[in-house]
C-alpha cells in the first residue's frame, strides 16, 4: 500500500469515526436534559426515558435491514441518505412542541438515520481496509469514538443545554451530521457497485424489529403492569424464535434470508456478542441512572450533571487510547476479563461511596473507573467478534453486531431505567441502589462470558476468503 492510498484511507476513517461518535452521543446527552425537555414539553421522566429508549431500540431493530440495504443502493448512498434523515429528524427534535414531535423526530428519524448509516460506517470500513492489522486498527478507533461520544455525551449535552437550550444541543447534532456528510462525499469511496437485484428478505426484517419491539416494550411495562409485561415478552420471545425457524428452513432451500445461522454457531462470535450487548448496557444504564437521580433527587442542573460524568469520559478516553498498547500485551480474553472486573469494581464503588458521602464528589471515582473498565474492552470485544469470521460473512456480522451493541445500549436505559423511574417518587434512594445492582448483575454476566472466551479464535472455516467476484453480503 503507497503513501497515497494510505493517507486517502485515513481520511476516509475520519466521517466513519464522526458518525459513530455523533451516534453513540446521541443515545446519551438526552440523560441530562431530563428537568429541561420535562419542564419544557410538560412531561415527565418517564416520558424523556420512552424517547431515549425508543431511539436505541429504533437503532437496534432496524440494523440489521439497515446492513442489508446497502447492497441494493450502495454503501455510500445509504451512508448519505441515512445523514440526511438523521439530520432532519434533529431539527425536527429541536423545533419539537411537545413530546410526541420529539418522540418523532429524535427517536424515530433520527433511530432510523442511524440504522441506515451505521452499516456502511462498519461494512465500508471492511472493505476498504483489507489487511487484518490495518483494519483491527481501524474498527478500534470507531469504537473508541463511539464509547467516547457516548461518555462525553452528558458533558457536551449539559453544556449546551446550560450555556443555550437542550433544544441547540439538536442543532449540533445535525451540523456534525451536515459536516460528516460533507467529508464522506469528498473522502469516501464505495469500492463496490450496488446491486438492485440482490434479493432480500422483508418477511425476516420485519419480524426482527418486531420481536426486538417486543422484548424492550415489556421491560419498559414492568413498574406498570406485571401481567402486560411477561404477555409482551413471551410474545417477542415467540417472534424470535418463530424468526430463527423460518431462516433455518429457508435456507435448507436456498431462499434468500435475513442473516445466516452460520453467524450463530460460533462460540467465539456469541460470546463475544454477550459481552458487546453487557458493556453497552452498563454503559448506558450508568450515565441514565446517574443522570437521572443527580437531577431529579439531587436537584442538579445540566452542566452540574454533565461536569461529573467528566469523571467517565476521561477514564474512557484514557483506556481507549492505551487499547493498543494493551492489545500487544495481552490476549484480547485478558483484556475484555479485566474490563468487566473493573467496571464491576466501579460500580460497588458508585453504590458504597455516594452513601458514606452527601458530597458530588463521591460520584467521581466511582464513574472514572467504570469509564476505564469499559474503555479497555470496547475494542477487544470488537475484535473478536469480527475475527471470528472470514470476510465473505464480515458485512452480515457486522450489522449483526451493532444491533446487539445498540440493543445493550436499550435495554441499559429499559432495565435500569425503569427501576430507578419506578421508585423515584417514593423511594429515591433505594431505586438507585436497586438500579445500579442491576448494572452490577449485567457485568457479571458479560465477566461469566468473558471467561468462557477461547484463548485464541479458531481458524476460518474453509472457503471463508473473500469473493472478489461479488459484493459483499451486508
Amino acid at each position: 500500500m503507497d503513501a497515497t492510498e494510505t493517507s486517502s484511507l485515513r481520511r476516509a476513517l475520519i466521517p466513519f469515526a464522526l458518525a459513530q461518535f455523533i451516534c453513540s452521543f446521541a443515545g446519551s446527552n438526552m440523560n441530562v436534559m431530563i428537568n429541561d425537555i420535562s419542564e419544557d414539553l410538560d412531561t415527565t421522566v418517564a416520558g424523556v426515558q420512552l424517547a431515549i429508549t425508543i431511539f436505541l431500540l429504533v437503532m437496534a431493530a432496524l440494523m440489521i435491514p439497515g446492513g442489508k440495504l446497502t447492497d441494493r443502493v450502495g454503501r455510500k448512498r445509504c451512508l448519505t441518505v441515512g445523514l440526511l434523515v438523521y439530520a432532519v429528524g434533529a431539527l425536527l427534535s429541536a423545533a419539537a412542541p411537545g413530546l410526541g414531535v420529539l418522540i418523532i423526530g429524535n427517536s424515530i428519524l433520527e433511530g432510523i438515520g442511524t440504522a441506515m448509516l451505521i452499516p456502511p460506517v462498519y461494512i465500508l470500513t471492511t472493505l476498504l481496509f483489507t489487511d487484518v492489522t490495518s483494519r483491527a486498527k481501524a474498527f478500534g478507533a470507531i469504537s473508541a469514538l463511539g464509547g467516547i461520544g457516548a461518555a462525553a455525551g452528558p458533558l457536551i449535552g449539559g453544556f449546551i443545554t446550560t450555556a443555550i437550550s437542550w433544544r441547540a444541543a439538536f442543532v449540533f447534532q445535525a451540523a456534525v451530521v451536515l459536516l460528516i456528510a460533507v467529508l464522506s462525499r469528498r473522502w469516501v469511496r464505495d469500492p463496490l457497485p450496488p446491486d438492485p437485484t440482490r434479493p432480500t428478505d422483508p418477511v425476516g426484517a420485519v419480524l426482527s424489529a418486531l420481536g426486538l419491539i417486543l422484548v424492550v416494550s415489556g421491560i419498559l411495562a414492568a413498574d406498570n403492569n406485571g401481567w402486560l409485561m411477561l404477555g409482551l415478552l413471551v410474545a417477542g420471545a415467540a417472534v424470535l424464535t418463530w424468526l430463527f425457524f423460518m431462516i433455518r428452513a429457508k435456507e435448507r432451500v436456498g431462499k434468500p434470508v435475513l442473516l445466516s445461522t452460520e453467524l450463530f454457531r460460533n462460540r467465539m462470535s456469541n460470546l463475544g456478542m454477550v459481552t458487546q450487548c453487557a458493556q453497552w448496557l452498563m454503559l448506558m444504564g450508568t450515565s441514565f441512572v446517574v443522570s437521572a437521580y443527580l437531577q431529579v433527587e439531587r436537584g442538579y442542573n445540566a452542566i452540574e450533571t454533565g461536569v461529573v460524568f467528566t469523571a467517565t469520559t476521561a477514564g474512557l478516553l484514557l483506556s481507549s487510547l492505551a487499547a493498543e498498547r494493551f492489545a500487544r500485551r495481552r490476549a484480547q480474553r485478558t483484556l475484555i476479563l479485566a474490563g468487566f472486573l473493573i467496571t464491576v469494581v466501579g460500580v460497588v464503588l458508585l453504590l458504597t461511596l455516594v452513601f458514606a458521602s452527601g458530597s458530588v464528589w463521591a460520584f467521581i471515582p466511582g464513574l472514572f473507573v467504570i469509564g476505564f473498565g469499559l474503555g479497555g474492552m470496547l475494542t477487544p470485544s470488537v475484535n473478536v467478534v469480527q475475527s471470528a469470521f472470514g470476510e465473505n460473512l464480515q458485512g452480515e456480522i457486522s450489522g449483526l453486531s451493532r444491533s446487539v451493541s445498540n440493543l445493550g445500549s436499550a435495554l441499559g436505559g429499559a432495565v435500569a431505567g425503569t427501576i430507578l423511574v419506578a421508585g423515584l417518587g417514593t423511594q429515591p434512594g433505594t431505586a438507585y441502589v436497586l438500579a445500579m445492582l442491576a448494572v452490577g448483575v449485567t457485568g457479571a454476566i458479560g465477566l461469566v462470558a468473558a471467561w468462557f472466551l477461547p484463548d485464541r479464535p479458531a481458524p476460518a472455516p474453509a472457503g471463508a476468503g473473500p469473493d472478489r467476484s461479488a459484493p459483499a453480503p451486508a
